[in-house]
């Protein structure tokens, strides 16, 4: 459910060191070339419950308001793209990879990739209600309302890593 970009993207913004450091050990171990770019952030609404919802293969998609992406002047995140998850407290605890974004009006949003989620009883009822639910608070703090048509950036995305400590 919605995404808060955080500190850490490998081009030019503030930097979270355990982030960092967890980046460059994957790829170091990985003996390849790591990617140019990631991005780290954590889920917006109970991050550590979706993260470890990630980490257990069971939260494989994400959505957020195209609306946050253009206040925040954020890029939308594209196939290919890596991220770093965080949990509550900024400390990265897996990698992802972007396999493919979509932009759909939030009621054109197909049960499959509800349930891809992976959130409460992994319903299509309990996504439309928790989403209406989040964005309905979230708009109000930029003084805009909620409509079902709002338009969403829905991202499916595979698990690359989990962090070990």
């Amino acid at each position: 459910m919605g995404l808060i970009t955080a500190n850490f993207s490998l081009g030019g913004k503030t930097v979270n060191k355990a982030s960092q450091i967890y980046w460059d050990e994957f790829w170091k171990s990985q003996g390849q070339e790591k990617p140019k770019s990631v991005s780290s952030w954590q889920f917006g609404d109970h991050p550590d419950y979706l993260a470890k919802l990630v980490i257990d293969g069971i939260k494989t998609a994400t959505c957020s308001g195209l609306v946050f992406y253009e206040i925040e002047n954020e890029p939308l995140p594209s196939a290919g793209n890596y991220s770093i998850i965080l949990n509550s407290r900024d400390e990265p605890v897996a990698i992802i990879k972007t396999v493919d974004v979509k932009i759909m009006p939030m009621n054109e949003v197909t049960e499959d990739f509800a349930i891809a989620e992976g959130e409460g009883d992994r319903t299509y009822q309990y996504w439309k209600e928790t989403h209406k639910k989040f964005f309905t608070k979230e708009l109000s703090r930029v003084g805009l309302e909620f409509s079902e048509d709002m338009l969403l950036v829905c991202e499916r995305f595979k698990l690359v890593d989990v962090r070990n400590k």
